[in-house]
């Protein structure tokens, strides 16, 4: 599943043909994909999990989570999601009358879907949608009828999807030390922990005692170095992992801090 920074529709369909990683690593709005070939294995903080083909799932929004999509035996990783966007939960949640009676601001999850033949038929329902161009309204409608599915299978997600609270703050330290190798920028950090960035950015040197972005090069380089020292892994298998963008903008980084080059660390 590919997490969007800006959900612009809501109904996504996903097509790679290729070994895939993920480069947007914030869930930004709740979610349910289903994946129709290939394996998608999604990793959290503190929780790891695989999804294969005919699986379905659900990714609560505000979190973190990186992504490996393999494509199956014919070649191809197929996948839809259908995202929740708080307007349109607002929406339902005044019409229907359904609210969350819990504060679960903080609580991230990503779990998995009972895929009975009424949420197979229905994600197969949308392959309709995906080469013809429908209304604004339609594509609602068809957002409901996901939800509705859901709550239907899974009642306690109710306490979740309808929770339209912002996170609060929380341990910045032990947050930063949990996710800095997931490349977002600092206004997301500070969203993620319920600060506005000025605040995030004083908190943070208060505690650390450098400047975030001096803070997150620093704990990258030295999870890439133990990766590639103690591991035997190589700076391909873990620029991406510890949060940089590009190869050669982290073996420069790699060589400017230890003045090496990270291929010839292992050797």
């Amino acid at each position: 599943m590919d997490p969007k920074e800006n959900i612009q529709v809501p109904i996504l369909f996903s097509c790679y043909v290729t070994k895939s990683r993920s480069s947007e690593h914030l869930i930004a709005e709740h979610s349910i994909c289903y994946i129709e070939s290939g394996t998608l294995q999604f990793q959290l903080p503190d929780k790891k999990g695989t999804y294969q083909k005919g699986d379905i799932f659900f990714a609560s929004r505000n979190q973190l989570a990186k992504t490996i999509k393999f494509p199956g035996n014919d070649g191809e990783f197929k996948s839809t999601v259908v995202f929740f966007e708080q307007n349109t939960l607002k929406d339902i949640s005044l019409s229907r009358s359904i609210l969350s009676t819990v504060n679960r601001a903080s609580s991230s999850t990503v779990t998995a879907v009972s895929a009975n033949r009424l949420m197979i038929n229905y994600f197969k329902s949308l392959q309709a949608y995906q080469e013809e161009e429908v209304s604004a309204s339609i594509l609602k409608l068809k957002v409901e009828e996901g939800l509705l599915l859901l709550l239907n299978i899974h009642p306690e997600l109710q306490e979740i999807l309808f929770d339209f609270s912002e996170p609060g703050k929380i341990d910045l330290e032990k947050f930063m030390n949990m996710h800095f190798k997931y490349n977002v920028d600092l206004k997301r950090f500070a969203m993620l922990t319920g600060r506005s960035i000025t605040t995030f950015k004083r908190d943070f040197e208060k505690i650390f005692q450098i400047s975030p972005s001096r803070w997150l090069k620093r704990k990258r380089l030295e999870e890439a170095y133990y990766l590639i020292k103690e591991k035997g892994l190589k700076a391909t298998e873990v620029y991406l992992e510890v949060g940089f963008e590009d190869l050669s903008h982290f073996s420069f980084a790699f060589k400017q801090n230890y003045g090496v080059s990270p291929s010839l660390i292992g050797a």
